[in-house]
């Protein structure tokens, strides 16, 4: 699977889940779905990790920078 954006990977993932909630597919394209949503969310969870981690390293870079301000 190709690495997708955060909001493109939420957008599939919420199309997913809709698809799921209509209980319309076959059992193999549901699991097929299921396996696609769980490695978007580990994808997800990566990334907002990253951000995260971004955000923590800007705050002590410029936070401090604030304070003497």
């Amino acid at each position: 699977m190709e690495k997708k954006n955060f909001e493109a990977s939420m957008k599939r993932l919420n199309e997913i889940v809709m698809a799921l909630e209509k209980n319309e597919s076959s059992l193999e394209q549901s699991i097929s779905l299921f396996e696609e949503g769980l490695s978007l969310v580990k994808e997800c969870d990566l990334q907002l990790k990253g951000f995260e981690q971004k955000v923590q390293e800007l705050m002590k870079t410029y936070g401090s920078n604030s304070n003497n301000n």
